[in-house]
């Protein structure tokens, strides 16, 4: 029996993730445990789970029996890249150099030490049967994607801000093989360029990205100045060659040298505007930049596509990287028909580097055949984190004095159902925690996409965050066809589809010379709680094999409503991970306006609880008074 377990740290967004025979057991990220959000540090409490070290989540495999450790990159090719770059540039970015080389001389150049040093805290490493492993990043990328894939034989795409050197890469996967076809090196990247215009419209670099892309539909494409910054973009800050590769011009940039991503002076000449301060006023002009910017990112991703089918002649295509977290742009290149199929890994950015390490070992390193699940895919769902018995729910609810009702399966997810069609807010925990950022129903907060008034309730009673940000629609995988145009499948919500034409609602004629915060009033279909200004939404097909109790939530609600579809985002709030453990689910739930909550078969209603004493500190903390 081969035991293998990948380890991402030390950038962002740590992870473990173990593989028995080829076979996905279990994968985590640290931030679920440690409750700070893209947690770097060493993934101990991940590391432990994966080995079943808690919760009663199957065997508990001691470290002398795992066969190999895998890091996702290679530390010394990324310091390399790091020496070169300052010596370039040299004297200019001796501030970088003065805060980043102590950090590496301390931790990440000797990351052997550290891992074996940070392992033998957990157990006994047996350094005689135990391989410590190294994977190029963008390999451990690749590897995430094709490997745990429905397909035999594919083109795998693998999009990000930077690994050691790469970029981005085109492979081809066959078998158990990887075989690198063309990389894009640093200091040119998309996904630096994406994070640049993130930094520049007031959002957290390597974490506000997918905010710039929900920001991007209230761009107005018709005003011309949409058209204008992608004129600029094309002229000044980029050449974008015909496979998709591109050149940036640095004279605009300043992540080489500077602490910044951007020389602002020289961006708000170009533009015309200056950077937004994050939590400033989001006014026209970001929403065009925004709109512009993942155009232009569209448009390189279609063209790196056609050169993956030109170089491999493959009928799949697989995706991962931080890039490959852009559902618009997946939609988009889902619609072009390049290839006959495409998948991408549910943790498409670093923690997926883990999972991919790990694969990539085994099959390329230890020379494992593959066996290709063709009906699905190897991801089980995605749901591959901590479970929790009903013994820790109820102990948990008696430390709070919580008050609740067991309910039988039936019964309830009849009420269930009947709370959601009356308008109320649920908090759903259930099973394995996901494995990537998407919340696919086991820690979801749910509510009716029918009703208009939810998505702004969402977002700023429950979520506490921006009011442009869309909500996803989870449905019945065979309903997709009836909502939405492509009825694409989309199981890990990681594409989006647009709503069919006679659910949509027209709009007024002056509709674009609106306010953008205004045109949240207007309903945009029959499903307006989860229909973006375009008429996009970042679907969840939902399987009864993959998550049958979350399928059969869905059916009785289409059995009650007509309707197959419900209102799904993430269990959080604003600034923390998603819930791991069910005292973080009623956490969260008694800190919010949420009005009931489901762990499992129990049911709590907001009204019955105990006073909660962290509330109104908590509000305090996030300005909600």
């Amino acid at each position: 029996m081969s035991k293998i377990l990948g380890i991402s740290a030390f950038y962002h967004d740590s992870a473990a993730a173990l593989i028995i025979d080829g076979e996905i057991v279990a994968a985590a990220q640290e931030e679920r445990f440690t409750r700070r959000k893209h947690d770097p540090s060493f993934p101990r409490q991940a590391i432990r789970f994966s080995l079943g070290f808690q919760n009663g989540n199957g065997p508990s495999w001691p470290l002398s029996d795992l066969d190999a450790v895998v890091f996702y990159e290679k530390p010394f090719l990324k310091f390399e890249r790091l020496l070169e770059t300052y010596y370039a540039f040299a004297p200019r970015g001796l501030r970088q150099f003065l805060s980043s080389i102590p950090v590496w001389v301390k931790e990440k150049l000797f990351i052997k030490k550290v891992i074996g040093d940070e392992l033998n805290q957990l157990g006994r490493l047996d350094r005689e049967k135990t391989k410590l492993l190294f994977s190029e990043h963008h390999l451990s990328h690749a590897a995430s994607a094709f490997y745990p894939s429905p397909f035999g034989e594919a083109a795998i795409l693998t999009l990000d801000g930077v690994g050691e050197w790469a970029t981005a890469s085109i492979a081809y996967g066959k078998g158990r093989e990887i075989t690198i076809q063309k990389e894009l090196n640093f200091p040119h990247s998309l996904g630096l360029l994406y994070s640049a215009f993130t930094y520049y419209t007031g959002f957290k670099v390597n974490s506000g990205e997918y905010k710039l892309m929900g920001l991007s539909p209230y761009g107005d494409p018709d005003s011309g100045r949409v058209q204008k910054m992608m004129d600029l973009i094309y002229t000044h800050l980029l050449e974008m060659k015909e496979d998709g590769s591109l050149w940036l011009n640095h004279e605009y940039f300043d992540y080489l040298v500077g602490l910044n991503m951007v020389k602002e002076k020289k961006w708000k000449s170009l533009f015309g505007f200056p950077p937004r301060r994050p939590e400033g006023e989001i006014t026209q002009e970001y929403c065009d930049l925004a709109m512009a910017i993942q155009l232009v990112t569209e448009e390189m991703i279609l063209r790196m596509a056609r050169e993956a089918k030109r170089l491999t002649g493959a009928p799949f295509l697989c995706l991962a990287g931080g890039v490959a977290l852009n559902c618009v742009a997946n939609g988009k290149l889902w619609k072009a028909r390049i290839f006959d199929d495409l998948w991408i890994q549910p943790a498409a950015g670093d923690a997926g580097g883990a999972l991919g390490a790990a694969l990539a070992a085994y099959h390329l390193y230890f020379e494992k055949d593959r066996q290709v699940c063709h009906a699905a895919d190897g991801m089980k769902g995605s749901l591959l984190g901590p479970d929790f018995t009903m013994q820790d729910i109820r102990s948990m609810a008696r430390d709070h004095r919580a008050v609740y009702r067991e309910l039988n399966e039936d019964p309830l997810l009849e009420e269930v159902v009947a709370l959601l069609d009356q308008g109320y807010v649920v908090g759903w925990y259930q099973g394995r925690m996901e494995w990537g950022p998407r919340a696919l129903g086991n820690r979801s907060i749910l509510g009716d996409a029918r009703k208009p008034e939810m998505q702004k309730r969402m977002n700023l009673k429950i979520k506490f965050r921006e009011g442009f940000r869309p909500f996803a629609p989870s449905l019945l995988h065979e309903m997709a066809p009836v909502y939405f145009e492509e009825g694409v499948a989309s199981p890990y919500m990681l594409m989006i589809d647009y709503v069919k034409g006679e659910r949509r609602r027209p709009l007024p004629a002056d509709y674009q010379t609106l306010p953008w915060l205004e045109k949240l009033h207007f309903l945009r279909s029959d499903l307006p709680a989860v229909t973006h200004l375009d008429y996009s939404a970042r679907v969840q097909t939902v399987h009864s094999d993959s998550n049958p109790r979350y399928y059969r939530l869905i059916q009785k609600f289409k059995e009650r409503t007509s309707c197959g579809v419900i209102l799904n985002t993430s269990f959080n709030v604003r600034g923390e991970p998603i819930v791991c453990t069910p005292e973080d689910a009623y956490r969260c739930f008694m800190r919010t306006e949420m009005d009931y909550l489901v762990i499992r078969n129990f049911l709590f209603n907001k009204r019955e609880q105990p006073p909660w004493e962290e509330k109104q500190t908590w509000r305090e903390e996030y300005g909600l008074d």
